[in-house]
């Protein structure tokens, strides 16, 4: 079954009374987001808890096979691994890329003991080229049942992400605003 695309832009914007939490758009369907602990800023750097401002293309989505099954979506798709991991190292080569673990640098593990990156989304946030230092790992993933604050991601609930998976393809993209 071929999938429906509705709308090609996720818009996101924080709420004007908790810059850690917001409404993520995508045509006719609005839902809570949790955002960065520092709000939305327009210069991102390494650690500083901020969502970066910008149009952010969805590149590729990750899962885990072990909780659920692949979410709906027409775009790329792979399973997460114990080995999975990104690079966080603003000094390392792999700054703001995939990698496998163990792994020397400074890095994220992708396979979490807690549910928020069941399903993420890679965004391309600072990765062609990744300068150095501007930002790493910032993706679209699961929010915390409270909304809590992430380290810079846009994080929903996980029935909101399938759907919102299921309506977009590639070619889409997240515009987050100050």
């Amino acid at each position: 079954m071929k999938l429906q695309k509705v709308a090609d832009c996720l818009e996101v914007r924080a709420l004007t009374r908790d810059r850690t939490k917001g409404i993520l758009r995508l045509g006719q369907i609005t839902v809570p987001c949790a955002l960065g602990r520092s709000g939305i800023v327009a210069r991102k750097k390494e650690g500083d808890g901020a969502t970066p401002t910008g149009r952010f293309d969805l590149l590729h989505v990750y899962y885990r096979a072990d909780r659920s099954l692949p979410p709906s979506t027409s775009l790329p798709l792979e399973p997460l691994t114990p080995l999975s991991g990104w690079c966080d190292d603003p000094a390392h080569r792999l700054y703001n890329r995939p990698v496998s673990l163990p792994f020397p640098a400074s890095h994220e593990k992708m396979w979490r003991d807690d549910r928020l990156y069941d399903v993420v989304v890679v965004l391309d946030c600072n990765m062609h080229p990744a300068v150095k230092g501007r930002g790493s790992a910032i993706f679209f993933h699961i929010a915390r049942e409270d909304y809590r604050p992430t380290e810079g991601c846009v994080a929903i609930a996980p029935e909101h992400m399938r759907l919102i998976l299921s309506k977009v393809g590639v070619g889409a993209a997240m515009l987050i605003h100050a």
